[in-house]
């Protein structure tokens, strides 16, 4: 088995990673041993985890949530799922150059 996890640092901060055993490295986490990330930011606790079959898998997922806004990882703690797909879209503002007005 294999897992992605969500960790919640000390400051706040969200911290994703991906392992096969999940009880080994929140260990190394909690011991300083874990991710250069989460070593300065002592203690960590896990607020969530994924299951998957494959390590594969669980990096895969873990490179996608890593990509995440704050506001996404979340809403998947928290277990709202329903809002995901609308935090999901890039809101894109039409910059308009001043000179590229015609005046």
């Amino acid at each position: 088995m294999a897992w992605m996890y969500i960790l919640e640092c000390v400051d706040g901060s969200y911290y994703v990673g991906s392992t096969n055993d999940l009880e080994r490295r929140l260990k190394e986490h909690q011991d300083g041993r874990g991710a250069r990330y989460t070593t300065r930011r002592l203690p960590v606790k896990l607020v969530y985890s994924e299951e998957y079959n494959h390590v594969a898998e669980a990096f895969e997922r873990e490179k996608q949530v890593q990509n995440w806004s704050r506001a996404k990882r979340e809403a998947l703690i928290s277990g709202n799922r329903e809002i995901l797909s609308s935090l999901a879209k890039k809101k894109f503002q039409k910059k308009i150059k001043e000179s590229s007005v015609v005046k």
